[in-house]
């Protein structure tokens, strides 16, 4: 099994919030922000990427992303905040 990342999309700060799992987060992102993405990301332009974890194993990534979606708007705010709190885009962090 190859690793994954869970991350979290947004168009500005505070605004709706998209929350994925990939195995490629540069090219996911990358989808995201020419509208090949999800419907969701599509429809609202979510192009910033806002919160990203790395896992070692697909599986718990998944368990993760599932956890995150389920947990209250305001827990999701407390982790971007507690890891982005200038809401700042981190795409083009991932290669660095």
């Amino acid at each position: 099994m190859h690793g994954g990342w869970v991350y979290l999309m947004t168009s500005r700060p505070f605004g709706p919030l998209y929350v994925g799992v990939t195995n490629d987060i540069a090219r996911r992102v990358w989808e995201h922000r020419h509208g090949q993405g999800s419907a969701f990301t599509a429809r609202y332009r979510l192009t910033r990427l806002i919160y990203v974890e790395r896992h070692e194993d697909i599986v718990t990534a998944i368990q993760r992303e599932k956890t995150i979606k389920h947990w209250s708007r305001a827990w999701q705010l407390n982790l971007i905040e507690s890891q982005n709190p200038e809401w700042a885009d981190l795409f083009q962090t991932l290669n660095a």
